[in-house]
């Protein structure tokens, strides 16, 4: 295997998306108080990531009580925050290269669910060095989460972070699995248990406000043409919401688009109602002498 200059430009612009991150998920999290407006807390992180000079990797996250992933508000959300537990999942890039971080802020009581997310992820963390095995990773998030007296979410993972891209190899799983992958040096990752006092499977809900590129195609109706050449062009394989498109109809643009297998939807993902979901993400490098946490506070 050749060296791996973890001094490089693409490391740099990692920690550098890294270091926006930690200052915007702290900050945002901060925002999060019963009555507070789940739109104006998304739109001020998206916003304040762009002024400390990086891009959103994706839309800002807002994932209450029993849903998992893939909530963000809509362009006319009224929601406001409650008595419930509260994910905040955001991502940063610049110039492609990524960080990816969620915590769990919760104003429901139920802070041993919070706790167990956030302690299996330093479990996890402690464990990264070069030649690791995912599946040992993946146990020691399991056994911190099952000490809790709660289940990890099974069917969500961590997962390697490339070039313009929020999901690839290697896939980090919350429990102990057979089959794994080594983790190298240079291998740039997020780590992320989720917990919960349901069944640990989530399911594809309805709602569907995060979009993400296939593939170009030609597109005759002129507001989904022009939406497509913002995606292209703003977004490429990145995961956009609906209400960052600059067009009079998006909802109709996107439907358009998704018909014609240009862009697919993110169901949002959620436990069974009644229940709760806590998560903690930090994004590592692995170095030679075990990793590097982009995402920490300062």
């Amino acid at each position: 295997m050749s060296e791996v200059d973890l001094t490089s430009e693409q490391y740099e612009k990692c920690r550098e998306a890294g270091e926006i991150l930690a200052e915007v998920r702290d900050e945002a999290a901060e925002m999060v108080e019963v009555g507070a407006s789940h739109l104006e807390v998304a739109e001020w992180a998206e916003d304040r990531i762009r002024e400390l000079g990086g891009e959103p990797a994706f839309p800002v996250n807002i994932s209450i009580d029993e849903e998992a992933a893939h909530a963000t508000p809509s362009i006319d959300d009224d929601s406001t925050f409650g008595e419930e537990m509260v994910n905040l999942d955001i991502g940063v890039h610049v110039d492609g290269w990524l960080a990816d971080t969620a915590v769990t802020v919760d104003l429901s009581g139920h802070d041993e669910l919070a706790r167990a997310s956030e302690e299996a992820l330093d479990a996890a963390i402690e464990l990264v060095e070069p030649g690791v095995e995912t599946g040992e990773i993946g146990a020691a998030v399991e056994e911190v989460i099952d000490g809790y007296g709660f289940n990890p979410v099974v069917n969500l993972t961590g997962h390697g972070l490339g070039h313009w891209e929020q999901h690839t190899t290697p896939n980090i799983p919350n429990r102990a699995v057979s089959h794994s992958t080594t983790l190298d040096i240079g291998d740039v990752v997020a780590i992320e248990p989720f917990a919960t006092d349901g069944s640990g499977k989530v399911s594809e809900g309805g709602d569907e406000e995060i979009f993400a590129l296939d593939s170009e195609g030609s597109v005759r109706d002129r507001t989904a043409r022009k939406a497509l050449n913002q995606i292209v062009e703003e977004f490429k394989t990145l995961p956009f919401a609906t209400r960052w498109l600059d067009v009079s109809r998006p909802k109709m643009a996107l439907r358009r688009l998704k018909q014609q297998g240009i862009v697919h939807g993110y169901p949002v993902l959620k436990e069974d109602d009644g229940y709760y979901v806590s998560q903690k993400e930090h994004t590592i490098i692995v170095t030679e002498d075990g990793c590097e946490v982009t995402t920490r506070s300062r």
